[in-house]
């Protein structure tokens, strides 16, 4: 019996040894020790582009990618290719991947909204860009004075023709903050102008093929065009060629956004003018943005980025 007692003893003091050896708590392990030690804690962006078959959007995308490989940033690109319906199961796809913060480029403002509001339910931060959404909480709006740039287009056409003429507007896609406030500047300053008429003010949905078509349809419809005002480059640079093939060489053109071909067309003295838009920071400025959130801190609800007239 004292044998077996003595026995049992030293091996309590073997145990005792090794536990007195071990600093985990009871439970534990070593993945778990330090909270969340071995966690990823990389933060996650999820950009929803409305086309890139625009150079505009081409540029933003590459300015945010760039920020994002600077900073040690995961961002998943997608594109909506203008198609509203893709868009928003574009966004409910990033929110089911899990993203930490949402960067919408709305193809439609109104349209968007659900798709934000979803994010909204998961807790996602969303910060909108280059166009805004209409409802929604969106804790951040990135993006160019697009008033302010249409109020910039119609007074060089103004002083172009001397207060007097016809203009043709074209307009972007239908629902788009872009469109609407491009537009809404531009009459800003056309309709105190009495000499000026609007002659024609038609959709071409911010695209080169589209601006050929209706402005060869503008022009079979009226016998004179002094200037044209299109809401982005694409849409200018169609109505150019339109307007060269009729033979109308003599007509003011302005366009949006100071893309590469619109700043060339510049250059040759084909386009008069262009309002210059700096996608590349507009991108940046995003990401920049989407950190500060993640970070908990406070953000303007407006983010403006600075035009200029390229002519």
């Amino acid at each position: 019996m004292k044998k077996l007692l003595k026995r049992f003893g030293w091996l309590l003091v073997v145990v005792m040894i090794f536990a007195g050896c071990s600093t985990q708590a009871p439970g534990s392990d070593d993945t778990s020790e330090g909270g969340d030690e071995g966690k990823d804690d990389t933060l996650t962006v999820g950009l929803s582009v409305s086309t890139q078959n625009n150079p505009f959007f081409v540029t933003l995308k590459e300015g945010a990618e760039a920020a994002a490989e600077e900073q040690g940033i995961d961002l998943t690109v997608v594109d909506a290719q203008d198609d509203s319906a893709k868009q928003v199961s574009d966004v409910e796809d990033l929110i089911q991947q899990g993203v930490d913060i949402l960067l919408i480029n709305p193809t439609d403002s109104a349209a968007i909204v659900s798709a934000v509001e979803s994010a909204n339910s998961a807790d996602i931060p969303v910060i909108t860009v280059d166009r805004s959404a209409e409802g929604g909480d969106v804790v951040a709006h990135i993006a160019s004075d697009n008033v302010k740039g249409g109020e910039m287009a119609a007074n060089y056409i103004v002083e172009q023709i001397n207060g007097e003429g016809k203009v043709v507007e074209l307009e972007g896609i239908p629902g788009s903050s872009a469109a609407r406030e491009r537009g809404e500047g531009f009459h800003n300053v056309v309709d105190e102008e009495e000499g000026i008429e609007i002659v024609a003010k038609q959709t071409a949905n911010f695209n080169r093929s589209e601006g050929l078509t209706v402005m060869e349809n503008i022009i079979q419809g009226t016998d004179q065009i002094d200037a044209v005002f299109a809401h982005n480059d694409e849409m200018a640079l169609g109505a150019l060629q339109a307007l060269s093939a009729a033979g109308l060489e003599d007509v003011t053109v302005v366009g949006f956004d100071a893309t590469d071909d619109a700043v060339k067309a510049v250059e040759e003295g084909r386009l008069a003018a262009t309002i210059a838009q700096q996608p590349t920071l507009i991108g940046e400025k995003a990401i920049e943005t989407a950190v500060k959130v993640s970070k908990g801190e406070s953000v303007d609800e407006f983010i403006p980025v600075e035009l200029s007239l390229v002519e």
